[in-house]
């Protein structure tokens, strides 16, 4: 009997301990939530996470969204805002005199105009404003159709970087050519989404999956031991499946996608996209869709990789790719054929 006792006591211990691991577990389980947004970049917004519970939850989106809000109204170009200059106001005033601009949209210009410039061979350019509001405005008309010819050609003489300038001393900005204006659409809402995810991780967000408007950013993995977000690539080509690639997520790396599918308009049997080759004046056809896989803290960068590839033939996107350490891309073509470079870790859904 007395022989029995310490094993008894050990399998008493075992299942006390088995119990309070049990306990714990279920304690420190999290509760997957979704929110969505219809006010953001002209989108649909769509973050899951996890959270503790719904209050925290409810904070932590509250946060993000009034982050991502700033941003939307920072960098719109059709309206003004009470409290703040925006691109708008400095499209307004900016070719009679410098204006001065807070600190989050200089610093947000400056990096437009002597990094991404470059860096993508002057395919994203954030001083096309003359040309891309051509082709926004026969979007958005009653009868779509595509500017004149002699406008556009005109437009491309208002398009120089070199017009915009810059004073990092006084924080302003100033067009030395009166028909210029500025136009972000093509990096706005990357490096919005990249900035908003940043600061929710600051503030405790440590588990969650943004898309806003197709531009994916991951927080983190999924709790409760599930693993890294699983996202998928769009079929540009409107047939099934709905996703043609699916791939892993990490913490901190985003997906972004460019294509015609997304905002465009057909004039006599032809599409015409929002995304304009900057050396024609007119939408780009080199492929149908971009995927940029960005790496943590690259969504910015990302979302004018996606762009600048898109309006560039491949072999020249290449080139641009092999400059940016670390970002990945899929080419989607017409025909239904793929490339993609040697790094792209997307797998064809079955």
């Amino acid at each position: 009997m007395t022989s029995r006792l310490p094993r008894i006591g050990l399998a008493l211990a075992a299942a006390v301990l088995l119990a309070a691991i049990v306990v714990t577990s279920a304690v420190n389980r999290r509760t997957l939530y979704t929110t969505t947004w219809f006010d953001l970049f002209d989108t649909v917004s769509v973050v899951k996470g996890y959270a503790r519970s719904q209050a925290e939850w409810d904070e932590q989106m509250e946060a993000l969204h009034a982050d991502l809000l700033h941003y939307h109204q920072l960098f719109d170009i059709y309206h003004s805002y009470d409290g703040m200059v925006n691109l708008c106001d400095v499209n307004a005033r900016a070719a009679e005199a410098p204006v001065a601009v807070e600190d989050d949209l200089y610093g947000f210009l400056d990096w437009c105009a002597n990094t991404i410039y470059s860096e993508t061979d002057g395919a994203t350019n954030i001083a096309a404003g003359a040309v891309l509001s051509l082709w926004h405005d026969a979007r958005e008309s009653d009868a779509p159709a595509p500017p004149d010819s002699a406008r556009i050609e005109q437009a491309l003489g208002h398009i120089s970087m070199e017009n915009l300038q810059l004073d990092a001393a006084a924080h302003t900005v100033f067009f030395a050519d009166a028909a210029m204006s500025l136009d972000v659409g093509a990096v706005g809402k990357g490096y919005a989404v990249e900035k908003a995810a940043e600061a929710a991780q600051a503030r405790g967000l440590d588990s969650a999956l943004l898309n806003i408007g197709g531009n994916l950013r991951a927080i983190g993995e999924k709790a409760n031991s599930e693993g890294a977000w699983t996202v998928g690539v769009e079929n540009p080509w409107g047939n099934e499946p709905t996703y043609i690639q699916t791939l892993t997520l990490p913490d901190g790396y985003s997906l972004i996608v460019s294509g015609d599918y997304q905002r465009y308009f057909e004039y006599e049997g032809v599409r015409y996209s929002h995304l304009i080759d900057l050396t024609t004046g007119y939408p780009a056809r080199y492929c149908s869709s971009v995927a940029i896989l960005a790496p943590a803290g690259g969504g910015g960068t990302g979302d004018a990789l996606s762009t600048a590839l898109f309006c560039l033939p491949e072999e020249t996107g290449r080139t641009v790719l092999e400059n940016a350490e670390g970002y990945e891309a899929l080419w989607m073509y017409p025909d239904g054929s793929t490339t993609q470079s040697d790094g792209w870790t997307g797998q064809p859904t079955e």
